[in-house]
């Protein structure tokens, strides 16, 4: 069970509080993009074990959208930051190479 905090109102909760929206810091395609474009975005994810990012919507709170970093093989949470990011905050980078060296995710380490 994933225990996480919302950056947005401070409250901390299990999972089951929050909705996952999916992957996090990805670039998103629809009308107007290339076909090629389109069809990456829909169906050529990455599902990668190990560090993640992820977006979580505070749904029975303030309703705001937030990102998690975690591990998808232990489900340790890094810690969670605001949405209105292009990238993790140094902060929660720096804690991921503190427990796992070496470690990347797209152009993110």
């Amino acid at each position: 069970m994933l225990i996480l905090t919302c950056p947005c109102c401070g409250v901390t909760a299990e999972e089951t509080e929050f909705h996952g929206g999916g992957e996090a810091h990805i670039k998103r395609f629809g009308p107007g993009s290339s076909d090629e474009d389109f069809h990456g975005y829909l169906f050529e994810k990455v599902n990668p074990k190990g560090v993640h990012f992820e977006r979580w919507r505070h749904a029975n709170g303030c309703g705001k959208w937030f990102h998690a970093a975690r591990c998808t093989v232990t489900l340790e949470v890094f810690g969670t930051y605001r949405a209105q990011t292009t990238e993790p905050p140094q902060d929660i980078k720096d804690k991921i190479s503190a427990k796992r060296p070496g470690w990347s995710w797209r152009e993110f380490a």
